[in-house]
C-alpha cells in the first residue's frame, strides 16, 4: 500500500513539472490562458507555467508557410473558362490574433484567395488573363493582404502557377496566331516591294539629276574651253600682227602654215571622207608661204617710207 502511494506521489510530481516547465522551440509561439482565457504569448526559449491554474492554449508557427491553391474553373469576362491554380506565402506576425480572432487561419486563407482569384479573373478578358500575369498577382495580393490583416498574417507573395484554357479554345487560339503571322508577313512583304520601289525611283531620280548636272558641268567646261581658246587664237593674231608691225614675217610664215595644216587635218577627220586626193605639192605650199612673206616685206618697207617722208614736227 505505501509503495503504491508512493508511486502516486511521484506521478504526480512528475506531471506537475512537466506542466511547470515549458519549452518553446526557435520558429514559433505559445499562447497562455488562465481558466481558459488567454493572458499572454510565449516566446521561443525556456518558460514556467502554474499547473492547473495556467495552461497552453495554441501552438502558433511563426515562420513563412506555403498554402498550395487547388484548381479551379473560373469564367472570364469574355466567357471564357479556364482552369487556374496558385501558391501563397504567409506568415504569422501576431500570435494571439491569429489563434483567436480565426477559427481555422489555413483554410479561411486558402478561401479568401479561392474567391479572389475569380473575382479578379472574372474581371478580365481571355487575353488579359494570358498575358497580365503580373497584373493578376499583384491585384489579388493587394486584396488578400488587407482581408488578412485583422488575423494577424502578412501574406508576402500570391503566384498564379497555370491559367489553362479548354483544348478546342487552344486550337482556336493556334488558328488565329497562324493567321496574324500571316497576316504580319503580307503586310511585311508589301511594305519591303513599297520601299524597294520608292528607293528604286529615288535612286533613278538621282541618277537623272546627277547626269543632268555633269552635262550641265561638260557644257560649261566646253564652253570655258571654247573661251580660251578663242582668246588664246586672239592673242596669237595680236603677236603676229605686232610681229609683222616689227619687220618678223617667221611668224605669218607660221601662222598662215599652222592653219593651212590644222584645215588639212579636220578634212581627213570628216567622217563621210573615205580618201583624201590633195593635188598639191610641197613647194607649191612652200611658195606660196615665200610669196606671202615677201607681200608681207613689200607692205612692211612702205610704211617705213612713209613713215620717213613725214617731215618734223616744229
Amino acid at each position: 500500500m505505501g509503495q503504491l502511494l508512493a508511486l502516486v506521489i511521484v506521478l504526480v510530481v512528475v506531471v506537475g513539472i512537466a506542466k511547470l516547465v515549458r519549452i518553446v522551440p526557435q520558429g514559433f509561439e505559445w499562447t497562455v490562458e488562465t481558466f481558459g482565457k488567454y493572458t499572454r504569448t510565449l516566446s521561443p526559449g525556456l518558460h514556467f507555467l502554474v499547473p492547473i491554474y495556467q495552461a497552453v492554449g495554441r501552438k502558433i508557427n511563426m515562420m513563412e508557410q506555403v498554402l498550395d491553391v487547388p484548381s479551379q474553373d473560373v469564367i472570364t469576362k469574355d466567357n471564357a473558362v479556364v482552369r487556374v491554380d496558385g501558391v501563397v506565402f504567409y506568415q504569422v506576425l501576431d500570435a494571439s490574433k491569429a489563434a483567436y480572432e480565426v477559427s481555422n487561419l489555413e483554410q479561411a486563407s486558402l478561401a479568401l484567395v479561392m474567391t479572389n482569384i475569380r473575382t479578379v479573373l472574372g474581371s478580365m478578358d481571355l487575353d488579359e488573363s494570358l498575358s497580365k500575369r503580373d497584373e493578376i498577382n499583384a491585384r489579388l495580393l493587394r486584396v488578400v493582404d488587407e482581408a488578412t490583416h485583422p488575423w494577424g498574417v502578412k501574406v508576402n507573395r500570391i503566384e498564379i502557377k497555370d491559367i489553362a484554357p479548354p483544348r478546342d479554345l487552344i486550337d482556336a487560339m493556334a488558328r488565329q496566331m497562324k493567321a496574324e503571322r500571316e497576316k504580319r508577313a503580307n503586310i511585311l512583304d508589301a511594305e519591303g516591294f513599297r520601299q524597294a520601289a520608292i528607293l528604286k525611283a529615288e535612286g533613278e531620280k538621282q541618277s537623272v539629276i546627277l547626269a543632268a548636272e555633269g552635262e550641265k558641268e561638260a557644257a560649261f567646261r566646253a564652253a570655258e574651253a571654247r573661251e580660251r581658246s578663242a582668246e588664246a587664237e586672239a592673242k596669237a593674231t595680236t603677236m603676229v600682227s605686232e610681229s609683222i608691225a616689227n619687220g618678223n614675217v617667221n611668224a605669218l610664215n607660221y601662222f598662215v602654215a599652222n592653219n593651212y595644216v590644222e584645215a588639212l587635218k579636220e578634212m581627213a577627220k570628216s567622217p563621210n571622207q573615205k580618201m583624201l586626193l590633195l593635188p598639191i605639192e610641197a613647194t607649191g605650199i612652200l611658195g606660196s608661204l615665200a610669196g606671202i612673206a615677201e607681200l608681207a616685206k613689200e607692205s612692211l618697207g612702205q610704211q617705213q617710207k612713209s613713215v620717213a617722208v613725214q617731215p618734223p614736227l616744229r
